[in-house]
């Protein structure tokens, strides 16, 4: 089963909101960048949630039949990347997601709003 960018970036929203992931955003990338079509970031408040984030994204993506293509820094917890192919997940410890700040460096992706 084929799972597009779109279904994957509200799959990913949904695995982070169901472990109360922190200011969810998702910012769509489709022509501003080659690396992927969203960058989906989130925060969790201790090194313990943002671990359990990471697995509930990897548990959802696989479910559907989704192979990852890499995940980074889930031992430290404090910056984890997920990389889903087209889309790709920052969770956050609170303190680095502000030091990072990493959505003011895509500032021209638009937002995208999900109910």
């Amino acid at each position: 089963m084929t799972v597009n960018a779109d279904e994957l970036m509200r799959i990913v929203v949904a695995a982070a909101e169901d472990k109360k992931a922190h200011q969810i955003v998702a910012l769509d990338l489709k022509g501003i960048s080659l690396v992927a079509d969203y960058f989906v970031i989130c925060h969790g408040n201790s090194d313990t949630q943002v671990q359990a984030i990471t697995t509930e994204i990897r548990k959802r993506a696989q479910e559907k039949g989704v192979q990852l293509r890499g995940i980074e820094g889930v031992d430290a917890g404090r910056w984890v990347l997920v990389d889903v192919g087209d889309v790709v997940v920052h969770v956050f410890h609170r303190d680095e997601r502000e030091y990072y700040n990493i959505e003011r460096l895509w500032s021209d992706a638009k937002v995208v709003e999900f109910a």
